[in-house]
């Protein structure tokens, strides 16, 4: 059953699948074209470079940080991080229920919201943090977020790297084949293909895989620090009780002017529709 938010990620990414698909197209299509693709199948040189570059990535790191990998390319691909301007909205909306109910009433707030790092955020504010305190332990969380996300992306780069290494060792083995059958057509025949398409697999595993892989949990990495930026400079404005039409305006300096559109927030108008909402709630 297809929910909101993967009908949403499916729209939002619809052009980079076709972009994918006609890329890999032609990409298959150099391979095919000669008509005899049964040339660059080889399951002895698949099985070099495939079990060379696990091995190594074995050797490297341990089994939980492959866990997390797995995990994070999981979340890169199949969930889609908010949007600036909603984080934006969010963040006036606490503002100015700061404004009018006390910091006491982020609680409900705090609860509700599924953003991990905007949960804490908020909780440090009702917990009654001091601004630094507030501003140490998000640029702490920042930190340390970014850095788990660059060692489970070098985990990929190690891969990346030893590569096209093994298949190069797929290469010397199917030479090493050949050498010792010289004379014997047959055996020159069955070691060549080892030879040739090993590299072509580390090559390809390397550049059209591992790397691409490496590239997406950056870009995830950049976006959520992003918001979490966002989301810190916000909290620390609602601490200082900022108005929240100066707030939309200290915030929208994060977006692009493409995605600056509407008009600021009217105070009065959100204050009034608060406490409407607080009726039909006790309603």
């Amino acid at each position: 059953m297809l929910t909101p938010e993967l009908i949403k990620f499916l729209k939002q990414t619809r052009k980079n699948i076709i972009g994918l698909l006609i890329c890999v197209i032609l990409f298959l299509s150099g391979f095919f074209i000669h008509g005899n693709t049964g040339l660059y199948l080889n399951l002895s040189g698949f099985l070099i470079v495939i079990g060379g570059t696990l091995g190594a990535t074995f050797l490297s790191y341990n089994m939980k940080r492959i866990e997390i990998l797995f995990k994070v390319l999981k979340t890169a691909y199949g969930k889609q991080t908010r949007d600036p301007d909603e984080i934006v909205k969010i963040l006036v909306d606490l503002s100015v229920k700061r404004r009018v109910k006390g910091v006491l009433a982020l609680q409900k707030d705090e609860d509700e919201t599924s953003i991990a790092f905007l949960k804490q955020a908020i909780g440090l504010l009702v917990d009654g943090c001091s601004k630094e305190q507030i501003k140490d332990s998000l640029s702490a969380e920042m930190y340390f977020f970014r850095m788990r996300r660059d060692e489970t992306r070098r985990v990929l780069q190690t891969m990346a790297d030893v590569a096209p290494s093994f298949g190069l060792v797929g290469s010397v083995v199917g030479l090493i084949g050949m050498l010792a059958g010289a004379g014997d057509s047959h055996v020159i025949m069955a070691t060549v293909p080892i030879a040739l398409t090993s590299t072509l697999y580390g090559i390809i595993l390397s550049n059209f895989i591992f790397l691409p892989f490496s590239a997406t949990i950056r870009e995830r990495t950049i976006k959520e620090l992003f918001l979490q930026k966002i989301i810190t400079d916000g909290v620390l404005a609602v601490f200082d009780e900022l108005h929240p039409r100066m707030l939309e305006r200290k915030l929208k300096s994060f977006l692009t002017p493409s995605a600056r559109h509407g008009h600021f927030v009217s105070f009065e108008n959100s204050k009034e529709e608060l406490e409407l909402k607080d009726l039909k709630e006790s309603a």
